[in-house]
């Protein structure tokens, strides 16, 4: 068998794990948390594999058989090489050990120029500023009005707030799918027949029901220890802001971002806000809590970093460009 098809096929099974395990909790990590106690887990994983599989559909109808929403049109593709297939392995070691990477540094660093993956980076960075900013002002306003470390809702009010947590979960998911399908599609021919349209979404939905079964898995921990994510209310809120940032940068350009930076900055704004706002909040628990997710992230694009630069001096040499 052709050695380019076993990397090809072992590359997109890992990358799609990976990215579904550890990605997918930013968006659906406050749905899980706020829907559990009310829903079994098989009927939240249909609804978004419902959602999953008409965004797929819509991208590849819109962008001529491209599922990832024309967010590769800077990296070119290419015939798949072993050291393709070790990044989203190291990304499955990460995500089994609950630390919030990016997957888009992470997997797209093998395939992307040091100049796309410079582009790449100081997008993220600009979306994880902007994201903290936005849920800090946003939060401040909230916090005027309600308390988020309790749930205090009044009864006529309870409805809107569950219902509201479907709609802004669906919305947030095809958003995010806009971005972060990129980071497995990178493995696959840029315009992709029906046959392999069908295998794709069928992969996709095997892999959220596991996730919706294991209830997110290690890096649900991240969502969880964030203040009042368990409550229909904040999570409205939560998918509401973080979708309309990602939505700007889908606008914005086609070059792919971190979602994780901007899903990290945003609580890391939200978390601030609270604390600012509540004397009974100390600063002291919040910079902690924030300070570690940071780190997590800045040690995944180390290693982004490194597999990059291995690859364009090491592996293949004079390569960069």
């Amino acid at each position: 068998m052709d050695m380019t098809l076993i990397y090809t096929v072992i590359g997109f099974s890992l990358a799609g794990y990976s990215v579904i395990a550890n990605d997918s909790i930013q968006t659906l990590g406050t749905f899980i948390a706020s829907k559990k106690k009310w829903f079994k887990w098989y009927t939240l994983a249909g609804s978004a594999s419902s959602v999953m599989i008409i965004a797929l559909a819509w991208g590849w109808y819109s962008y001529d058989g491209d599922i990832s929403y024309g967010r590769l049109t800077r990296i070119p593709y290419q015939e798949i090489q072993w050291y393709h297939a070790v990044a989203p392995a190291i990304l499955l070691l990460l995500t089994r050990i609950g630390i919030p990477v990016s997957t888009t540094f992470l997997v797209l660093s093998a395939f992307a120029s040091t100049v796309v993956l410079e582009k790449m980076l100081m997008k993220s960075v600009v979306g994880y500023g902007l994201a903290a900013m936005v849920a800090y002002i946003a939060w401040i306003a909230v916090s005027k009005f309600i308390n988020e470390k309790f749930d205090e809702v009044d009864e006529k009010w309870v409805g809107f707030w569950r219902n509201s947590v479907w709609i802004s979960s669906g919305w947030l998911w095809w958003v995010w799918l806009s971005h972060d399908v990129a980071n497995i599609a990178v493995y696959l021919p840029r315009q992709l027949d029906l046959t392999l349209l069908l295998i794709v979404m069928g992969y996709f939905t095997a892999l959220l029901f596991y996730i919706f079964y294991i209830q997110g898995g290690p890096i649900q921990k991240v969502v969880l220890e964030k203040t009042g994510t368990r409550y229909a209310r904040s999570a409205t809120i939560i998918n509401v802001i973080y979708a309309g940032v990602l939505f700007y940068f889908k606008e914005l350009n086609d070059l792919p971002m971190s979602t994780t930076w901007v899903f990290v900055g945003l609580l890391c704004g939200r978390e601030l806000a609270i604390a600012s706002m509540n004397k009974e909040y100390k600063l002291g628990y919040v910079f902690p809590l924030i300070g570690k997710d940071f780190l997590k992230m800045v040690f995944g694009l180390t290693v982004s970093v490194g597999i990059v630069l291995a690859i364009h001096y090491i592996i293949i040499p004079n390569s960069w460009f």
